[in-house]
């Protein structure tokens, strides 16, 4: 009896064991279908390598950021200044490594923010359909109907310039877009067999939603959450042009291209490498949003088992 009862402890712990297994196995195999693929490993070496560079930014900056050296104004790239310095003799390399700090620190925290808010109202939509999904899905097409530059800049001029403020409004430029792709996973998803199976053992919505379906979901919205990174580290810069982003002197890629434009003439080292860095950080995440985009396709499936 004893020797009975183990053995189907034995089963039931592999066949408890066995999804962990296949999954942590195609996640593997995603990984090195990930690092095979050539645009996507360019990507996130370029990402990666660049927000490596923003966080040790305090260890590997010359100077502070803010120290003005007023007998070095506009000096060009030198040994001393290996980026030339700006209109207050500040150097140009530290601030753009600090501005890289600015850069991932709204673009990281206003895109979580807006996948969380952005993938529940979505799920919860779908699922439940009805005047709840009507109501949200209409007022997501309104801000959807807005460009995302001129919706942000209305925002801030509600609450003000900041940089807590210029997250907040990327992060409300980006939910509308999270919630519709949730919800279109929703819809594909509710009505196959394994979600029927769910329901059919008593499981509650909650967890059909996050324990079911959004697992299954999870790839497009990693592929989502990249490219709406790189748009967002644009939109910064664009916010921060105008003024509306980090207050100045803190340093901002987006700032320092509006002020180095005015030196263009005589002093063009202050305007391009900001920008340098912009388009190096924009390229790298849509290079690596491609590459997670090919590999986690369901069509290409075969190549990455």
């Amino acid at each position: 009896m004893s020797t009975a009862n183990l053995s189907l402890q034995d089963a039931s712990q592999q066949t408890a064991l066995a999804p962990a297994r296949g999954h942590e196995s195609l996640t593997g195999a995603a990984m090195r279908a990930l690092l095979r693929h050539r645009s996507g490993m360019v990507g996130l070496t370029i990402t990666v390598a660049l927000f490596a560079v923003a966080l040790m930014a305090p260890a590997l900056a010359p100077y502070d950021p803010l120290e003005m050296h007023t007998v070095d104004k506009l000096a060009p790239p030198s040994a001393t200044y290996p980026l030339g310095t700006d209109e207050f003799g500040r150097d140009i390399l530290s601030r753009v490594l600090y501005g890289g700090r600015v850069a991932f620190k709204v673009g990281g925290i206003s895109i979580f923010l807006a996948a969380i808010v952005g993938v529940t109202v979505g799920l919860i939509a779908g699922y439940e359909a009805g005047t709840f999904d009507t109501v949200t899905m209409r007022f997501f097409d309104a801000l959807l109907a807005f460009p995302a530059i001129l919706l942000a800049i209305v925002i801030l001029a509600v609450l003000g310039a900041g940089v807590f403020n210029a997250m907040l409004a990327v992060a409300i430029v980006n939910v509308p877009i999270f919630a519709r792709l949730a919800r279109a996973n929703v819809l594909t998803e509710k009505h196959k067999e394994y979600v029927d199976a769910a329901r059919a053992i008593g499981a509650r919505p909650t967890r059909i939603l996050f324990r079911t379906i959004l697992p299954n979901s999870v790839a497009t919205i990693i592929v989502q959450v990249t490219v709406s990174f790189a748009a967002a580290v644009l939109l910064e810069s664009s916010l921060s042009f105008l003024g509306l982003g980090v207050p100045l002197p803190a340093p901002s890629w987006g700032s320092m291209l509006s002020i180095g434009r005015g030196f263009m003439a005589y002093a063009p080292w202050y305007p391009i490498f900001p920008g340098l860095a912009i388009m190096l950080l924009v390229l790298g995440v849509y290079l690596l949003g491609d590459g997670l985009r090919d590999v986690l396709d369901p069509r290409r499936q075969k190549t990455i088992l």
